[in-house]
Parts: structure tokens; C-alpha cells; sequence
């Protein structure tokens, strides 16, 4: 059996106060589940001060974007081992934030990938298709095509110590959701193409939804075979919301 990971994306939100008070009421009334874990990215300037927040806790430690490169003349940039010696056990790469926005291409976000990997963390790739793209028909191609780029540099048994987070990018920030039938469809596309080279790794990989998951329609996508829990944007930053989801997690 799977287990539940609900991971909170802050993205650029929170002060020093702000953070403290939400990480506080989250520790105050974490879901007692053995299969459910929950993950905090803030972000950098405030992943020292939530590491010693959570310390001693069950509640994990992730960026929100990481580089691809080791260390060097990289002006503004955070390497893989840096966030590893603050605290955090996983990092984001591949959201959609990074690649529409900031131009991040599948390539780049293959090398961050393979970057958290080598730092001993575990990376969450994020894939996803447009509106565009799904009104095109090529959901499962565009995903696929995200896959493979990954596939290609760091192999299969890379994603034995991974996590895939499926966004559909039409449903980030705009208020609408997938249906639990719509994700679960490529959810289950998802684990197929990975099926096709090792029916182990794609049996044991967590595959998160990440497209406004709330605590009213949580249940309903995490119940479903294949979503193995969520990346949460806008809920993640209200304790009551981010544990409504848990709580819906830890009833599956």
C-alpha cells in the first residue's frame, strides 16, 4: 500500500509571523495516520526557521525550486546539497510556475531532478498539460513527453526514490478542478508509462494531484486507485484547509 504524502506549496506567501502561526496550528492537530505524511515547502528565505519549527515532528521539509548545478558562479541560485544541509528531504522540480513562466524546459528540469537525487533528497516532478493541450487531445502525450525527458537522463529505478505530482496547469490558481475520474484517467497514464519499463517502481511510486486540491473535494481524488495524495497551492496557506485535506487523507 502507498502512502499519502500532502505537500504544501506555499510559493512566494508569508512573513516571519505568519509562517509561525500556520506551522504551529498544522503541528497542533496533525492527522495520527501511519500512512499519511505531510510536507511543508516554504519558501527559501523561511526553510531554516520552519526546519527548527518542525523539528522532532512527523511533518517533512521540501523547496519549493532547486538548481541543477552543484555549487559555483551561479548568482542568485540554490544548490541540491544546500537545502539538504538546512533540513529539507524533498524539493520541487518541474512546476508549472517554473517552466511557463520562467522558461524552464524538460531538459533542465531532468538535470534538477537528477540534482536532488544526488544530494540524497527526493525530488517531486511536476508534469502537467495546458488548457490548450488538453483541449488538443494531448494530455497523455504532453505528460508522457515530460516523463520521458526525466526517463532519459536518470533511468527508471530513479523514480523508485521520486514522486510525480500530475498539475493539470488549467486548474492551478483558476478555481477549477479535474474530476476525481478526469485525474485518476492520467494518473493511471502515468503509472503506465513507467508499467512499460519496470512494473515494480510504477506499482510504488506516489503520484500526487496537483491541481486546487481542497478539503471539499480531497476525499473524492484521493480515494481514487491511482492519486496517491496532493501538492497544494492556495489551501496549504490556511492550517484549517491544509488539515482538511490530511484528515481527508488519513479517512482513505
Amino acid at each position: 500500500m502507498r502512502q499519502i504524502l500532502v505537500a504544501g506549496n506555499w510559493k512566494m506567501n508569508g512573513d516571519s509571523a505568519t509562517n509561525a502561526e500556520l506551522v504551529a496550528n498544522i503541528l497542533a492537530a496533525v492527522p495520527v495516520s501511519d500512512n499519511v505524511r505531510l510536507l511543508l515547502c516554504p519558501p527559501f528565505t523561511y526553510i531554516s526557521a520552519v526546519a527548527a519549527q518542525i523539528a522532532g515532528s512527523k511533518v517533512s521539509l521540501g523547496a519549493q525550486n532547486v538548481s541543477e548545478h552543484s555549487g559555483g558562479a551561479h548568482t542568485g541560485e540554490v544548490a541540491a546539497a544546500m537545502l539538504r544541509d538546512i533540513g529539507c528531504s524533498y524539493a520541487i522540480v518541474g512546476h508549472s510556475e517554473r517552466r511557463t513562466l520562467y522558461g524552464e524546459t524538460s531538459a533542465q528540469v531532468a538535470n534538477k531532478f537528477q540534482a536532488v537525487l544526488d544530494a540524497g533528497m527526493t525530488p517531486i516532478l511536476c508534469i502537467g498539460e495546458t488548457l490548450q493541450e488538453r483541449e488538443a487531445g494531448r494530455t497523455n502525450a504532453v505528460t508522457e513527453e515530460q516523463l520521458d525527458a526525466v526517463l532519459g537522463t536518470s533511468g527508471i529505478a530513479a523514480f523508485g526514490s521520486a514522486v510525480i505530482a500530475y498539475e493539470p496547469v488549467w486548474a492551478i490558481g483558476t478555481g477549477k478542478t479535474a474530476s476525481p475520474e478526469q485525474a485518476q484517467d492520467v494518473h493511471r497514464h502515468i503509472r503506465a508509462v513507467l508499467e512499460k519499463q519496470d512494473r515494480a517502481v510504477a506499482a510504488t511510486v506516489q503520484i500526487l494531484y496537483g491541481g486546487s486540491m481542497k478539503g471539499d473535494n480531497a476525499a473524492g481524488l484521493i480515494a481514487m486507485q491511482d492519486i496517491d495524495g496532493g501538492l497544494v497551492g492556495g489551501a496549504s496557506l490556511q492550517a484549517a484547509d491544509f488539515l482538511a485535506i490530511a484528515g481527508a487523507a488519513a479517512q482513505n
